[in-house]
């Protein structure tokens, strides 16, 4: 298989005036595949369905705001690994505890890549949500060797683009995968004796400072109050934060 750089300078070669002969002369590339690729445009191409990234001018993937939710669920829980012949597996770990979760993890990833199917796989305690793909790493650039919290993650700005339209879908992708909505219990010792208060509050936990500045930042988009509970945790507790978060993102279900 040649890559998209051989492709566009064949293609550029033609437009320049070349023969297809002459063209796979100065290329290596045979004649039938340039006659194909003349023929096809890369957009109808098997290899291009499904990647906006792959258009002969990249594009954003759509839906905007499916891709903002997967993005998060990504960073928060996910990983992508390299299989057999260039395809790429992606993969997010959903906590059984919460079956609304794991479809709507399967449905989202099915919404940004509709040409793969989505499988699960049970596992001790959590479902692995999966979808095999030559184009996950151009939709994540993200993805590297090694761990996340391991590597810089830094957003490209098309991403960043996205993420600031869809601030709530992004954050609603970290918390279902590595947060979550409890209540914190407070002790207060009163003339009239011990009182005990509840509330809600949301957490995000991660071992990456990057991903834990990104959740950060499209919390500060939303206008939602929040802070770092420890070194890798944050929080979000104020009453009208939480409401907000209530909103869109909601309790795991």
């Amino acid at each position: 298989m040649h890559d998209r750089t051989l492709r566009n300078r064949t293609l550029r070669l033609l437009e320049a005036g070349l023969s297809v002969g002459e063209a796979s002369r100065q290329t290596g590339v045979s004649l039938s595949t340039i006659r194909r690729w003349r023929e096809v445009p890369e957009s109808r191409s098997p290899t291009a369905r499904g990647c906006a990234r792959c258009a002969p001018i990249p594009l954003s993937p759509t839906p905007a705001d499916g891709y903002a939710q997967l993005l998060g669920l990504y960073l928060g829980d996910g990983h992508i690994v390299r299989c057999p012949k260039g395809v790429h597996l992606l993969t997010v770990y959903c906590d059984d505890s919460w079956p609304g979760l794991i479809e709507e993890a399967a449905a989202t990833m099915a919404r940004v890549m509709p040409a793969s199917a989505v499988s699960r796989r049970r596992r001790n305690g959590c479902t692995e949500v999966k979808s095999l793909s030559k184009h996950w790493p151009h939709l994540f650039p993200q993805h590297g060797p090694g761990k996340k919290h391991a590597r810089p993650i830094v957003l490209e700005p098309w991403q960043r683009e996205i993420v600031s339209a869809h601030p709530g879908r992004f954050v609603r992708g970290l918390i279902h995968s590595d947060g979550y909505r409890g209540m914190n219990r407070v002790r207060r010792v009163l003339p009239s004796g011990v009182r005990w208060y509840e509330f809600p509050r949301y957490h995000f936990k991660n071992e990456s400072p990057d991903i834990l500045a990104l959740c950060g930042e499209a919390l500060d988009l939303l206008g939602a109050a929040w802070r770092f509970n420890n070194r890798n945790e944050l929080s979000v507790a104020r009453r009208e934060a939480v409401e907000l978060l209530d909103l869109h993102v909601g309790p795991k279900y």
